[in-house]
């Protein structure tokens, strides 16, 4: 089926962006703008922590002060409800309020910078479930992994994607394969094809398959390629990604649009000790692995409440000491109010 690569502008489904002003199948009027995948990609996207008022509880206005943080460290856009954001351990109910208002904001904070919202689920229903949910807060574009937990074919997983091609909001393939199926060389030349995608992010760290996905996305006009591997950011850069989406920006936005700017400048030692600083700042995760971790270092920071979704607990006072001690050389280095 991926033996043979599409062609430029070829799609399975036929798509057709409705105008800016349109208002949506659903009903809702939000404003929906399409821009093109290479575009919306570019730079640096933070994949947001979600900042909770209390355990599992989405809350926007606690998610303010991390939003002005980041812009005002050069962050271009948000990607909501990934792997960073808890998104699988959200019910679909708590996700639209939290996006439309936190969409809201960061367009003011950063003169209508994109906003991407991830709706990976097990399945097809709950995928469309959770994008009807976050309709009204326009997304730039849906985020979407192949189906989690179970295993899938080739073909079910091509369907699962053009599942999506009614909705009128570009699509943006998500290869995480730590949580599920794996995108093959052979799905993304397939996957190229369906118009309604416009990006990929591909957070393997496979480089060779990042270069796969290169070279499938550029038989297209305006497909965008991110790098979702945080130690081989640069690395993405060089081979040629349009941009970055990394966790780490959430604790260090603004070395993190250096090695972004640095790279696109050819300021190729800046951007190599960019690179290095990310790495010294990822040794958190020895500490505490994943998003806790993350929160506690923000919380102490005054820039989101350190709660997290069940089954997830908070750090233990030990283990915030721990982040303290290992990140305070890099204090200057870190997001700040």
């Amino acid at each position: 089926m991926g033996g043979s690569a599409p062609q430029r502008g070829a799609g399975l489904y036929p798509y057709a962006a409705p105008p800016r002003g349109a208002t949506s199948h659903d009903g809702a009027a939000a404003e929906r703008r399409h821009i093109g995948g290479r575009t919306l990609l570019s730079g640096v996207i933070v994949p947001l922590v979600t900042p909770m008022d209390r355990p599992g509880h989405p809350s926007a206005p606690a998610a303010d002060p991390l939003l002005t943080a980041l812009a005002a460290a050069g962050a271009r856009g948000l990607m909501l409800f990934g792997s960073n954001g808890e998104g699988p351990l959200l019910p679909t109910a708590q996700l639209g309020e939290f996006a439309a208002e936190v969409a809201a904001r960061w367009r003011e904070l950063t003169d209508e910078g994109p906003v991407l919202v991830n709706i990976t689920a097990p399945g097809t229903a709950e995928a469309l479930a959770r994008a009807e949910a976050v309709l009204p807060a326009a997304p730039d574009a849906l985020v979407l992994s192949p189906p989690i937990y179970f295993h899938h074919r080739h073909d079910e997983i091509v369907a699962h994607y053009a599942a999506l091609a009614g909705l009128g909001v570009p699509v943006v393939a998500y290869n995480a394969p730590r949580y599920g199926t794996a995108l093959t060389p052979a799905l993304l030349d397939e996957l190229t094809g369906l118009a309604h995608l416009v990006g990929i992010k591909d957070s393997s760290g496979d480089l060779e398959l990042f270069g796969h996905a290169l070279a499938a996305a550029r038989r297209r006009d305006d497909f965008g390629v991110s790098q979702g591997a945080e130690r081989q950011a640069l690395d993405a850069l060089r081979l040629g990604a349009d941009g970055m989406v990394l966790g780490v920006a959430n604790v260090a936005p603004a070395v993190t649009a250096e090695l972004f700017r640095a790279h696109r400048d050819g300021r190729d030692e800046d951007a190599r000790r960019a690179q290095r600083l990310l790495d010294e700042v990822l040794a958190l995760h020895t500490v505490r692995p994943g998003v806790p971790a993350v929160k506690a270092v923000l919380a102490a920071r005054g820039l989101c409440p350190p709660h997290a979704a069940a089954p997830f607990t908070p750090c233990s006072d030990k283990e915030l000491q721990a982040l303290l001690d290992l990140l305070g050389p890099l204090d200057a280095h870190l997001v700040r109010a």
